[in-house]
Protein backbone atom coordinates (compact mmCIF):
# COMPACT_ATOMS: atom_id res chain seq x y z
CA UNK A 1 0.00 0.00 0.00
CA UNK A 2 1.72 3.09 -0.90
CA UNK A 3 -0.08 4.96 1.47
CA UNK A 4 2.20 3.32 4.02
CA UNK A 5 5.61 4.85 1.94
CA UNK A 6 7.63 8.26 2.95
CA UNK A 7 10.43 7.28 0.57
CA UNK A 8 11.55 4.39 -2.23
CA UNK A 9 14.64 3.85 -3.66
CA UNK A 10 15.05 1.19 -6.37
CA UNK A 11 18.55 -0.61 -6.24
CA UNK A 12 19.41 -2.90 -9.37
CA UNK A 13 22.60 -3.48 -10.98
CA UNK A 14 25.52 -4.91 -9.72
CA UNK A 15 24.84 -5.20 -6.18
CA UNK A 16 27.37 -5.13 -3.62
CA UNK A 17 27.78 -7.88 -1.14
CA UNK A 18 25.44 -7.08 1.35
CA UNK A 19 22.02 -8.30 -0.89
CA UNK A 20 21.64 -11.78 -2.21
CA UNK A 21 19.08 -14.25 -3.03
CA UNK A 22 16.72 -12.39 -4.30
CA UNK A 23 18.64 -9.93 -6.65
CA UNK A 24 16.68 -9.17 -9.52
CA UNK A 25 16.46 -5.26 -7.81
CA UNK A 26 15.88 -4.29 -4.45
CA UNK A 27 12.91 -2.30 -3.07
CA UNK A 28 14.84 0.08 -0.51
CA UNK A 29 11.33 1.53 1.17
CA UNK A 30 11.15 4.09 4.41
CA UNK A 31 7.98 3.68 6.17
CA UNK A 32 6.16 6.50 7.44
CA UNK A 33 6.77 7.40 11.20
CA UNK A 34 4.86 8.94 13.46
CA UNK A 35 8.11 10.72 14.98
CA UNK A 36 8.38 12.56 11.74
CA UNK A 37 4.36 12.93 10.98
CA UNK A 38 3.72 14.07 14.51
CA UNK A 39 0.23 13.57 15.98
CA UNK A 40 -2.53 13.03 13.27
CA UNK A 41 -4.75 10.52 11.03
CA UNK A 42 -5.66 10.62 7.63
CA UNK A 43 -9.51 9.20 6.34
CA UNK A 44 -10.08 8.85 2.54
CA UNK A 45 -11.98 6.98 -0.27
CA UNK A 46 -11.17 6.48 -3.66
CA UNK A 47 -14.68 4.79 -6.06
CA UNK A 48 -14.92 4.45 -9.98
CA UNK A 49 -15.23 1.94 -12.74
CA UNK A 50 -15.67 -0.89 -12.30
CA UNK A 51 -17.53 -0.64 -9.18
CA UNK A 52 -13.89 -0.10 -7.28
CA UNK A 53 -14.50 1.28 -3.66
CA UNK A 54 -11.63 1.62 -1.78
CA UNK A 55 -11.76 3.59 1.82
CA UNK A 56 -8.71 4.05 3.95
CA UNK A 57 -8.02 5.23 7.49
CA UNK A 58 -3.99 5.75 9.08
CA UNK A 59 -3.28 7.60 12.41
CA UNK A 60 -0.09 8.10 13.64
CA UNK A 61 1.65 9.63 16.35
CA UNK A 62 4.88 10.05 19.58
CA UNK A 63 5.29 11.14 22.48
CA UNK A 64 8.88 11.22 24.24
CA UNK A 65 10.31 7.99 23.43
CA UNK A 66 7.29 5.99 21.50
CA UNK A 67 6.49 6.63 18.18
CA UNK A 68 3.60 5.07 15.63
CA UNK A 69 1.96 4.85 12.45
CA UNK A 70 -1.16 2.34 11.79
CA UNK A 71 -3.02 2.21 8.28
CA UNK A 72 -5.33 0.25 6.88
CA UNK A 73 -7.72 -0.35 3.47
CA UNK A 74 -10.25 -2.11 2.43
CA UNK A 75 -11.12 -2.27 -1.78
CA UNK A 76 -13.49 -3.95 -3.99
CA UNK A 77 -14.00 -3.85 -7.17
CA UNK A 78 -15.19 -5.70 -10.46
CA UNK A 79 -11.66 -6.33 -12.37
CA UNK A 80 -9.17 -7.63 -9.86
CA UNK A 81 -7.27 -9.92 -12.76
CA UNK A 82 -6.59 -9.26 -15.79
CA UNK A 83 -9.36 -9.89 -18.02
CA UNK A 84 -8.96 -12.69 -20.77
CA UNK A 85 -10.72 -11.20 -23.21
CA UNK A 86 -11.18 -7.72 -24.75
CA UNK A 87 -14.40 -6.51 -23.37
CA UNK A 88 -14.84 -3.53 -21.30
CA UNK A 89 -15.80 -5.00 -18.31
CA UNK A 90 -15.07 -8.93 -17.17
CA UNK A 91 -16.35 -11.60 -16.64
CA UNK A 92 -16.88 -13.17 -13.29
CA UNK A 93 -13.57 -10.98 -11.83
CA UNK A 94 -14.66 -9.42 -8.38
CA UNK A 95 -12.23 -8.88 -5.82
CA UNK A 96 -11.95 -8.32 -2.05
CA UNK A 97 -9.23 -7.13 -0.44
CA UNK A 98 -8.16 -6.32 2.90
CA UNK A 99 -4.93 -5.05 4.36
CA UNK A 100 -2.97 -3.57 7.41
CA UNK A 101 0.31 -2.24 8.56
CA UNK A 102 1.71 -1.01 11.38
CA UNK A 103 5.31 0.33 13.05
CA UNK A 104 6.04 0.83 16.02
CA UNK A 105 9.20 2.20 17.62
CA UNK A 106 10.89 3.07 21.13
CA UNK A 107 13.59 5.16 21.86
CA UNK A 108 16.00 3.17 24.41
CA UNK A 109 18.48 5.69 24.70
CA UNK A 110 19.85 7.87 22.24
CA UNK A 111 21.76 5.18 20.25
CA UNK A 112 18.92 2.63 20.38
CA UNK A 113 16.16 2.12 19.11
CA UNK A 114 13.62 -1.19 18.79
CA UNK A 115 11.09 -1.19 16.56
CA UNK A 116 8.56 -3.77 15.32
CA UNK A 117 6.87 -3.76 12.16
CA UNK A 118 3.70 -5.90 10.50
CA UNK A 119 1.54 -6.64 8.24
CA UNK A 120 -1.42 -8.37 7.01
CA UNK A 121 -3.51 -9.46 3.87
CA UNK A 122 -6.48 -10.87 3.18
CA UNK A 123 -7.59 -11.17 -0.85
CA UNK A 124 -10.15 -13.01 -2.20
CA UNK A 125 -10.59 -13.20 -6.08
CA UNK A 126 -13.01 -14.45 -8.76
CA UNK A 127 -10.78 -16.04 -11.74
CA UNK A 128 -12.34 -14.05 -14.71
CA UNK A 129 -14.09 -16.51 -17.51
CA UNK A 130 -13.70 -16.37 -21.36
CA UNK A 131 -16.85 -16.80 -22.88
CA UNK A 132 -17.31 -18.99 -25.76
CA UNK A 133 -14.84 -21.81 -25.02
CA UNK A 134 -15.25 -25.54 -26.01
CA UNK A 135 -15.85 -28.30 -23.65
CA UNK A 136 -12.91 -31.18 -24.74
CA UNK A 137 -14.61 -33.93 -22.22
CA UNK A 138 -17.74 -35.34 -20.97
CA UNK A 139 -19.25 -35.68 -17.51
CA UNK A 140 -21.79 -38.07 -16.97
CA UNK A 141 -24.42 -37.41 -19.00
CA UNK A 142 -23.08 -33.89 -19.77
CA UNK A 143 -21.74 -32.72 -22.72
CA UNK A 144 -22.08 -28.90 -22.83
CA UNK A 145 -21.09 -26.48 -20.25
CA UNK A 146 -21.01 -22.61 -21.11
CA UNK A 147 -17.32 -21.20 -20.31
CA UNK A 148 -19.23 -17.59 -19.60
CA UNK A 149 -20.60 -19.75 -16.25
CA UNK A 150 -17.44 -21.28 -14.90
CA UNK A 151 -17.02 -20.23 -10.91
CA UNK A 152 -13.47 -20.36 -9.96
CA UNK A 153 -12.22 -18.34 -7.01
CA UNK A 154 -8.79 -18.13 -5.09
CA UNK A 155 -8.19 -16.75 -1.70
CA UNK A 156 -4.26 -15.30 -0.51
CA UNK A 157 -3.75 -14.92 3.12
CA UNK A 158 -0.08 -13.34 3.60
CA UNK A 159 1.22 -12.01 7.37
CA UNK A 160 4.51 -10.87 8.69
CA UNK A 161 6.32 -9.44 11.30
CA UNK A 162 9.53 -7.92 12.39
CA UNK A 163 10.85 -7.00 15.67
CA UNK A 164 14.19 -5.18 15.07
CA UNK A 165 17.23 -3.08 17.24
CA UNK A 166 19.22 -1.13 15.69
CA UNK A 167 22.38 1.06 17.78
CA UNK A 168 25.94 1.77 17.96
CA UNK A 169 28.45 0.07 19.93
CA UNK A 170 31.55 2.64 19.92
CA UNK A 171 31.69 3.26 16.28
CA UNK A 172 30.18 0.55 14.84
CA UNK A 173 26.67 1.01 13.77
CA UNK A 174 24.52 -2.05 13.91
CA UNK A 175 20.80 -3.64 13.37
CA UNK A 176 19.66 -6.74 14.59
CA UNK A 177 16.19 -8.71 13.57
CA UNK A 178 13.82 -11.42 13.81
CA UNK A 179 11.23 -12.18 11.99
CA UNK A 180 7.95 -14.34 10.67
CA UNK A 181 6.08 -14.42 7.14
CA UNK A 182 3.05 -16.81 6.84
CA UNK A 183 1.17 -16.85 3.55
CA UNK A 184 -1.20 -19.21 2.03
CA UNK A 185 -3.45 -19.72 -1.28
CA UNK A 186 -6.79 -21.55 -1.59
CA UNK A 187 -7.96 -22.33 -4.98
CA UNK A 188 -11.61 -23.68 -5.46
CA UNK A 189 -12.44 -25.02 -8.87
CA UNK A 190 -15.80 -25.00 -10.73
CA UNK A 191 -15.22 -29.07 -10.27
CA UNK A 192 -17.75 -29.67 -13.17
CA UNK A 193 -16.77 -27.11 -15.50
CA UNK A 194 -13.13 -27.53 -14.78
CA UNK A 195 -13.30 -31.55 -15.92
CA UNK A 196 -14.97 -30.89 -18.87
CA UNK A 197 -12.62 -28.02 -19.86
CA UNK A 198 -9.34 -29.55 -18.95
CA UNK A 199 -9.82 -33.10 -17.60
CA UNK A 200 -8.68 -32.19 -14.24
CA UNK A 201 -10.18 -29.86 -11.50
CA UNK A 202 -8.19 -29.84 -8.38
CA UNK A 203 -8.56 -28.02 -4.76
CA UNK A 204 -5.54 -26.65 -4.52
CA UNK A 205 -3.90 -25.27 -1.24
CA UNK A 206 -0.16 -23.72 -0.40
CA UNK A 207 1.28 -22.33 2.47
CA UNK A 208 4.71 -21.20 3.68
CA UNK A 209 5.95 -20.29 7.11
CA UNK A 210 9.32 -18.62 7.03
CA UNK A 211 11.32 -18.11 10.26
CA UNK A 212 14.50 -14.95 9.70
CA UNK A 213 17.30 -14.05 11.68
CA UNK A 214 19.23 -11.30 9.84
CA UNK A 215 22.27 -9.10 11.66
CA UNK A 216 24.03 -6.32 10.18
CA UNK A 217 27.18 -4.46 10.91
CA UNK A 218 28.79 -1.51 9.58
CA UNK A 219 32.27 0.31 10.99
CA UNK A 220 34.80 2.93 9.86
CA UNK A 221 38.46 1.73 8.69
CA UNK A 222 40.40 5.16 9.32
CA UNK A 223 39.35 7.78 6.78
CA UNK A 224 38.71 5.92 3.81
CA UNK A 225 37.59 2.76 4.63
CA UNK A 226 33.72 1.60 6.00
CA UNK A 227 33.34 -2.20 6.63
CA UNK A 228 30.27 -4.27 6.72
CA UNK A 229 29.63 -7.52 7.71
CA UNK A 230 26.41 -9.42 8.30
CA UNK A 231 24.94 -12.89 8.47
CA UNK A 232 21.60 -14.03 7.27
CA UNK A 233 19.22 -17.06 8.06
CA UNK A 234 16.09 -18.36 7.19
CA UNK A 235 14.08 -21.48 8.31
CA UNK A 236 10.84 -22.36 5.88
CA UNK A 237 8.41 -24.84 6.29
CA UNK A 238 6.08 -25.43 3.14
CA UNK A 239 2.63 -27.41 2.75
CA UNK A 240 1.16 -28.07 -0.51
CA UNK A 241 -2.14 -29.65 -0.59
CA UNK A 242 -3.92 -30.75 -4.13
CA UNK A 243 -7.58 -32.73 -4.15
CA UNK A 244 -7.82 -33.41 -7.78
CA UNK A 245 -10.62 -35.29 -10.04
CA UNK A 246 -9.62 -36.46 -13.23
CA UNK A 247 -11.36 -39.15 -15.74
CA UNK A 248 -9.18 -42.36 -16.41
CA UNK A 249 -7.86 -42.53 -19.55
CA UNK A 250 -6.84 -45.02 -22.02
CA UNK A 251 -3.00 -46.02 -23.57
CA UNK A 252 -3.14 -43.55 -25.74
CA UNK A 253 -4.25 -41.04 -23.18
CA UNK A 254 -7.89 -40.72 -24.33
CA UNK A 255 -11.07 -40.25 -22.13
CA UNK A 256 -11.78 -43.81 -21.44
CA UNK A 257 -14.57 -42.76 -18.95
CA UNK A 258 -17.47 -39.77 -18.16
CA UNK A 259 -17.18 -40.96 -14.49
CA UNK A 260 -14.33 -38.72 -12.69
CA UNK A 261 -12.01 -40.70 -9.96
CA UNK A 262 -10.69 -38.32 -6.76
CA UNK A 263 -6.56 -38.35 -6.31
CA UNK A 264 -5.09 -36.78 -3.19
CA UNK A 265 -1.58 -35.78 -3.75
CA UNK A 266 -0.18 -33.90 -0.64
CA UNK A 267 3.48 -33.03 1.00
CA UNK A 268 5.05 -30.89 3.14
CA UNK A 269 8.67 -29.31 2.91
CA UNK A 270 11.46 -27.66 5.01
CA UNK A 271 13.97 -25.50 3.53
CA UNK A 272 16.89 -24.04 5.29
CA UNK A 273 18.92 -20.54 4.16
CA UNK A 274 22.02 -19.50 5.55
CA UNK A 275 24.21 -16.14 4.30
CA UNK A 276 27.14 -14.49 5.29
CA UNK A 277 28.77 -11.14 3.60
CA UNK A 278 32.14 -8.78 4.24
CA UNK A 279 32.54 -5.72 2.03
CA UNK A 280 34.62 -2.79 2.43
CA UNK A 281 33.85 0.75 0.81
CA UNK A 282 36.91 2.41 0.10
CA UNK A 283 36.98 6.02 -0.79
CA UNK A 284 40.10 6.77 -3.58
CA UNK A 285 41.01 10.27 -3.27
CA UNK A 286 37.61 12.52 -3.94
CA UNK A 287 36.89 11.28 -7.09
CA UNK A 288 36.83 7.45 -6.78
CA UNK A 289 34.92 4.87 -4.56
CA UNK A 290 35.75 0.98 -4.76
CA UNK A 291 33.30 -1.58 -3.29
CA UNK A 292 34.79 -4.89 -2.61
CA UNK A 293 33.13 -7.97 -0.62
CA UNK A 294 32.66 -11.59 -1.21
CA UNK A 295 28.97 -13.53 0.08
CA UNK A 296 28.34 -16.81 0.85
CA UNK A 297 25.40 -18.32 0.45
CA UNK A 298 23.98 -21.79 1.00
CA UNK A 299 20.66 -23.44 0.76
CA UNK A 300 19.31 -26.84 1.90
CA UNK A 301 15.84 -28.43 0.28
CA UNK A 302 15.83 -31.97 -0.89
CA UNK A 303 19.60 -31.69 -2.09
CA UNK A 304 22.40 -28.69 -0.85
CA UNK A 305 23.56 -25.92 -3.16
CA UNK A 306 26.10 -23.20 -1.57
CA UNK A 307 28.35 -20.81 -3.87
CA UNK A 308 30.98 -17.95 -2.82
CA UNK A 309 30.10 -14.73 -4.49
CA UNK A 310 32.71 -11.87 -5.04
CA UNK A 311 30.94 -8.47 -6.18
CA UNK A 312 32.95 -5.32 -7.34
CA UNK A 313 31.67 -2.28 -7.59
CA UNK A 314 33.58 1.01 -9.15
CA UNK A 315 32.20 4.72 -8.86
CA UNK A 316 33.83 7.53 -10.28
CA UNK A 317 32.79 11.24 -9.94
CA UNK A 318 34.41 12.33 -12.99
CA UNK A 319 32.78 15.97 -12.66
CA UNK A 320 30.76 17.77 -10.37
CA UNK A 321 27.96 16.66 -12.78
CA UNK A 322 29.02 13.38 -14.16
CA UNK A 323 29.19 10.09 -12.67
CA UNK A 324 30.23 6.77 -14.18
CA UNK A 325 29.92 3.33 -12.36
CA UNK A 326 30.83 -0.48 -13.71
CA UNK A 327 30.45 -3.33 -11.42
CA UNK A 328 30.39 -6.99 -11.46
CA UNK A 329 28.20 -9.25 -9.03
CA UNK A 330 28.20 -13.22 -8.80
CA UNK A 331 24.52 -14.05 -7.88
CA UNK A 332 23.29 -17.25 -6.19
CA UNK A 333 19.47 -17.14 -6.24
CA UNK A 334 17.57 -20.28 -4.61
CA UNK A 335 14.19 -21.63 -6.19
CA UNK A 336 11.04 -21.72 -4.59
CA UNK A 337 10.35 -23.87 -2.08
CA UNK A 338 8.06 -26.72 -4.28
CA UNK A 339 9.12 -29.73 -5.42
CA UNK A 340 6.73 -32.32 -7.67
CA UNK A 341 8.37 -35.95 -6.58
CA UNK A 342 8.12 -38.70 -9.15
CA UNK A 343 5.43 -40.62 -6.85
CA UNK A 344 3.14 -37.82 -7.10
CA UNK A 345 3.56 -37.85 -11.11
CA UNK A 346 2.96 -41.74 -10.94
CA UNK A 347 -0.80 -41.07 -8.55
CA UNK A 348 -2.27 -39.32 -12.42
CA UNK A 349 -0.97 -42.33 -14.67
CA UNK A 350 -3.52 -43.49 -16.86
CA UNK A 351 -5.90 -40.35 -16.02
CA UNK A 352 -6.24 -37.29 -18.37
CA UNK A 353 -3.90 -35.82 -16.20
CA UNK A 354 -1.27 -38.10 -17.17
CA UNK A 355 2.32 -36.52 -18.07
CA UNK A 356 6.10 -37.82 -18.51
CA UNK A 357 8.13 -38.14 -15.57
CA UNK A 358 11.71 -37.35 -16.87
CA UNK A 359 12.77 -37.47 -13.27
CA UNK A 360 14.34 -33.90 -12.38
CA UNK A 361 11.53 -32.36 -11.08
CA UNK A 362 12.79 -30.28 -8.50
CA UNK A 363 13.96 -26.59 -9.18
CA UNK A 364 17.41 -25.68 -9.21
CA UNK A 365 19.63 -22.91 -7.58
CA UNK A 366 20.42 -20.30 -10.61
CA UNK A 367 23.82 -18.94 -10.49
CA UNK A 368 24.87 -15.76 -12.57
CA UNK A 369 28.03 -13.35 -13.50
CA UNK A 370 26.36 -9.36 -14.08
CA UNK A 371 28.29 -7.06 -15.19
CA UNK A 372 26.84 -3.65 -15.45
CA UNK A 373 28.43 -0.30 -16.21
CA UNK A 374 26.53 3.80 -16.66
CA UNK A 375 27.02 7.24 -16.45
CA UNK A 376 24.87 9.68 -15.07
CA UNK A 377 25.35 13.35 -16.04
CA UNK A 378 23.50 17.06 -14.76
CA UNK A 379 22.66 19.20 -17.55
CA UNK A 380 22.07 22.17 -15.52
CA UNK A 381 20.09 22.17 -12.25
CA UNK A 382 17.36 20.74 -13.65
CA UNK A 383 18.04 18.04 -16.26
CA UNK A 384 19.48 14.51 -15.25
CA UNK A 385 20.60 12.14 -17.95
CA UNK A 386 21.40 8.41 -17.75
CA UNK A 387 22.27 5.34 -19.74
CA UNK A 388 23.07 2.26 -18.06
CA UNK A 389 23.98 -1.22 -19.97
CA UNK A 390 24.09 -4.91 -18.52
CA UNK A 391 24.99 -8.36 -19.45
CA UNK A 392 23.70 -11.50 -17.40
CA UNK A 393 25.42 -14.73 -18.30
CA UNK A 394 23.46 -17.25 -16.35
CA UNK A 395 23.75 -21.28 -15.41
CA UNK A 396 20.40 -23.33 -14.62
CA UNK A 397 18.50 -20.44 -15.06
CA UNK A 398 15.41 -19.88 -13.26
CA UNK A 399 11.37 -19.49 -15.10
CA UNK A 400 8.44 -19.18 -13.74
CA UNK A 401 5.01 -20.70 -15.50
CA UNK A 402 0.91 -20.72 -15.07
CA UNK A 403 0.38 -24.44 -14.81
CA UNK A 404 -3.23 -24.92 -14.88
CA UNK A 405 -6.10 -22.88 -13.39
CA UNK A 406 -4.89 -22.24 -10.53
CA UNK A 407 -2.55 -18.32 -10.09
CA UNK A 408 0.09 -20.04 -8.97
CA UNK A 409 3.76 -20.15 -10.11
CA UNK A 410 5.94 -22.92 -10.27
CA UNK A 411 9.52 -22.46 -11.08
CA UNK A 412 11.88 -24.42 -13.78
CA UNK A 413 14.91 -24.16 -15.10
CA UNK A 414 16.55 -23.59 -18.29
CA UNK A 415 20.25 -25.03 -18.38
CA UNK A 416 21.58 -21.61 -19.56
CA UNK A 417 20.74 -17.95 -19.88
CA UNK A 418 21.53 -14.50 -21.37
CA UNK A 419 20.37 -11.63 -20.75
CA UNK A 420 21.34 -8.25 -21.93
CA UNK A 421 19.91 -4.52 -21.95
CA UNK A 422 20.41 -0.89 -22.63
CA UNK A 423 19.02 1.33 -20.53
CA UNK A 424 18.18 5.59 -21.26
CA UNK A 425 16.61 7.88 -18.44
CA UNK A 426 15.56 11.56 -18.44
CA UNK A 427 14.53 13.63 -15.57
CA UNK A 428 13.73 17.53 -15.42
CA UNK A 429 12.78 19.14 -12.83
CA UNK A 430 12.76 23.37 -12.75
CA UNK A 431 9.74 24.72 -10.45
CA UNK A 432 6.46 23.96 -10.81
CA UNK A 433 7.08 21.81 -13.81
CA UNK A 434 8.90 17.99 -13.47
CA UNK A 435 8.66 15.09 -15.90
CA UNK A 436 10.61 11.66 -16.31
CA UNK A 437 11.46 9.46 -19.28
CA UNK A 438 12.33 5.76 -19.64
CA UNK A 439 13.70 3.46 -22.46
CA UNK A 440 15.15 0.07 -21.98
CA UNK A 441 15.92 -2.24 -24.76
CA UNK A 442 16.56 -6.02 -23.89
CA UNK A 443 17.00 -9.49 -25.08
CA UNK A 444 16.56 -12.80 -22.74
CA UNK A 445 16.98 -16.10 -23.97
CA UNK A 446 17.44 -19.42 -22.46
CA UNK A 447 18.64 -23.09 -24.11
CA UNK A 448 17.36 -26.59 -22.71
CA UNK A 449 14.65 -26.96 -20.36
CA UNK A 450 16.21 -29.50 -17.15
CA UNK A 451 14.28 -29.26 -14.44
CA UNK A 452 10.27 -29.85 -14.59
CA UNK A 453 10.15 -30.82 -17.70
CA UNK A 454 6.42 -32.26 -17.40
CA UNK A 455 4.89 -29.38 -17.53
CA UNK A 456 5.54 -29.23 -21.33
CA UNK A 457 4.50 -30.74 -24.16
CA UNK A 458 7.20 -32.69 -25.84
CA UNK A 459 7.70 -31.35 -29.27
CA UNK A 460 8.33 -27.92 -27.04
CA UNK A 461 11.09 -29.47 -25.23
CA UNK A 462 12.87 -31.48 -28.11
CA UNK A 463 12.82 -27.78 -29.88
CA UNK A 464 14.42 -25.79 -26.45
CA UNK A 465 16.77 -28.37 -26.26
CA UNK A 466 18.90 -27.60 -29.18
CA UNK A 467 17.98 -24.00 -29.60
CA UNK A 468 17.88 -20.56 -27.62
CA UNK A 469 14.72 -19.59 -27.74
CA UNK A 470 13.43 -15.84 -26.17
CA UNK A 471 11.87 -16.21 -22.52
CA UNK A 472 8.01 -15.65 -22.29
CA UNK A 473 8.28 -12.10 -20.48
CA UNK A 474 11.23 -10.82 -23.08
CA UNK A 475 9.84 -7.21 -25.06
CA UNK A 476 12.54 -5.66 -26.84
CA UNK A 477 11.52 -2.38 -26.28
CA UNK A 478 10.11 -0.92 -22.84
CA UNK A 479 9.07 3.08 -21.94
CA UNK A 480 7.62 4.74 -19.41
CA UNK A 481 7.47 8.55 -19.13
CA UNK A 482 4.89 11.47 -17.24
CA UNK A 483 4.71 15.33 -16.62
CA UNK A 484 3.22 17.14 -13.93
CA UNK A 485 2.54 20.63 -13.97
CA UNK A 486 1.74 22.81 -10.82
CA UNK A 487 -0.74 25.73 -11.86
CA UNK A 488 -0.47 26.98 -7.93
CA UNK A 489 -0.17 25.39 -4.71
CA UNK A 490 -3.48 23.43 -4.68
CA UNK A 491 -4.05 22.06 -8.45
CA UNK A 492 -2.18 20.14 -10.25
CA UNK A 493 -2.37 18.40 -13.42
CA UNK A 494 -0.46 15.40 -15.12
CA UNK A 495 -0.51 12.78 -17.81
CA UNK A 496 1.86 9.67 -17.84
CA UNK A 497 2.33 6.45 -20.30
CA UNK A 498 3.23 3.25 -20.80
CA UNK A 499 4.84 1.50 -24.43
CA UNK A 500 5.33 -1.97 -24.66
CA UNK A 501 6.61 -3.36 -28.15
CA UNK A 502 4.88 -7.09 -27.31
CA UNK A 503 5.70 -9.64 -25.25
CA UNK A 504 6.16 -12.86 -26.60
CA UNK A 505 3.79 -15.86 -27.71
CA UNK A 506 4.16 -19.17 -30.22
CA UNK A 507 5.11 -17.98 -33.50
CA UNK A 508 6.83 -21.82 -35.62
CA UNK A 509 8.70 -22.23 -32.59
CA UNK A 510 8.01 -21.83 -28.83
CA UNK A 511 8.11 -18.04 -28.09
CA UNK A 512 8.96 -17.56 -31.48
CA UNK A 513 6.78 -14.10 -32.16
CA UNK A 514 5.56 -11.16 -30.50
CA UNK A 515 2.45 -9.49 -29.77
CA UNK A 516 1.22 -6.14 -31.18
CA UNK A 517 3.35 -3.19 -29.60
CA UNK A 518 0.93 -1.63 -27.00
CA UNK A 519 0.38 2.15 -25.77
CA UNK A 520 -1.29 3.08 -22.51
CA UNK A 521 -2.03 6.98 -21.83
CA UNK A 522 -3.30 8.32 -18.47
CA UNK A 523 -4.02 11.50 -17.23
CA UNK A 524 -5.15 13.58 -13.85
CA UNK A 525 -6.24 16.17 -12.39
CA UNK A 526 -5.59 17.09 -8.04
CA UNK A 527 -6.97 19.96 -6.46
CA UNK A 528 -6.66 20.64 -2.55
CA UNK A 529 -9.99 22.53 -1.30
CA UNK A 530 -9.97 24.42 1.53
CA UNK A 531 -12.56 25.39 4.29
CA UNK A 532 -12.88 27.94 7.23
CA UNK A 533 -13.98 25.15 9.56
CA UNK A 534 -13.44 21.53 7.65
CA UNK A 535 -9.40 22.51 6.99
CA UNK A 536 -7.83 21.26 3.56
CA UNK A 537 -9.49 18.57 1.97
CA UNK A 538 -7.34 16.93 -1.06
CA UNK A 539 -9.09 15.50 -4.07
CA UNK A 540 -7.83 13.74 -7.32
CA UNK A 541 -9.48 12.71 -10.40
CA UNK A 542 -7.65 9.80 -12.42
CA UNK A 543 -8.53 8.66 -15.99
CA UNK A 544 -6.26 5.36 -16.86
CA UNK A 545 -5.88 4.31 -20.33
CA UNK A 546 -7.89 7.64 -21.74
CA UNK A 547 -7.55 6.51 -25.06
CA UNK A 548 -9.54 3.58 -24.60
CA UNK A 549 -7.42 0.88 -26.78
CA UNK A 550 -7.67 -2.22 -26.37
CA UNK A 551 -4.45 -4.17 -26.22
CA UNK A 552 -3.45 -7.94 -25.32
CA UNK A 553 -0.67 -8.15 -22.88
CA UNK A 554 -0.54 -12.65 -23.37
CA UNK A 555 -2.56 -14.74 -25.63
CA UNK A 556 -2.73 -17.89 -23.68
CA UNK A 557 0.37 -19.21 -26.11
CA UNK A 558 4.14 -19.62 -25.24
CA UNK A 559 6.25 -21.18 -22.70
CA UNK A 560 4.43 -21.34 -19.24
CA UNK A 561 2.07 -18.51 -20.10
CA UNK A 562 -1.07 -20.09 -18.45
CA UNK A 563 -4.11 -17.74 -20.08
CA UNK A 564 -4.51 -14.59 -22.41
CA UNK A 565 -4.47 -11.32 -20.66
CA UNK A 566 -5.91 -7.74 -21.61
CA UNK A 567 -4.67 -4.69 -20.51
CA UNK A 568 -7.07 -2.24 -19.10
CA UNK A 569 -9.94 -0.76 -20.65
CA UNK A 570 -10.38 3.03 -20.15
CA UNK A 571 -11.25 3.64 -16.15
CA UNK A 572 -12.42 7.05 -14.32
CA UNK A 573 -11.32 7.32 -10.62
CA UNK A 574 -11.92 9.84 -8.35
CA UNK A 575 -10.00 10.17 -4.88
CA UNK A 576 -10.81 12.25 -1.67
CA UNK A 577 -8.42 12.47 1.29
CA UNK A 578 -8.74 14.08 4.55
CA UNK A 579 -5.83 14.83 6.98
CA UNK A 580 -6.34 15.96 10.42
Amino acid sequence: DARTIDNVKLLDGALPAQYGLRTAAVVDITTKSGHDLGNGGSVGITGGSNGTLNPNASVWGSNDRWSWFFTGNYLENDAGIENPTSSKKPVHDHTNQVKGFGDVSYLIDNDTRLSFLFGVANNRFQIPNNPNQTPQFGYLDTVDFDSANLDERQRENTRFGVLALQGKLGSTDYQVSVGQRYSRLAYAPDRIGELMFNGIASDVTRSNRASTLQADFAMPLGDRHTLRYGIYGSFERAVSGNDAWVFPADADGNQASTTPINILDNSRLTAKTWSAYVQDEWSIGDKWTLNYGLRGDRYQLVRTESQLSPRLGLVWQATGSTTVHAGYSRYFTPPATEMIASSNIAKFDGTTNAVSDMGNNTPLAERSDYFDAGISQNLGSAWTVGVDAYYRKVQRLQDEGQFGSALVYSTFNYAAGRVKGLEFTVNYEQGPLSAYFNASLGKAVGKRIVTSQYNFAPDDLAYVNDHWIFLDHDQKLTSSGGIHYALDDSTGVGADYLFGSGLRKDGDVPNGASLPAYFQLNLNLSHDFAFDRFGKLHTQLAVLNVLDRTYELRDGSGIGVGAPQFGPRRGVYLSVQKDF
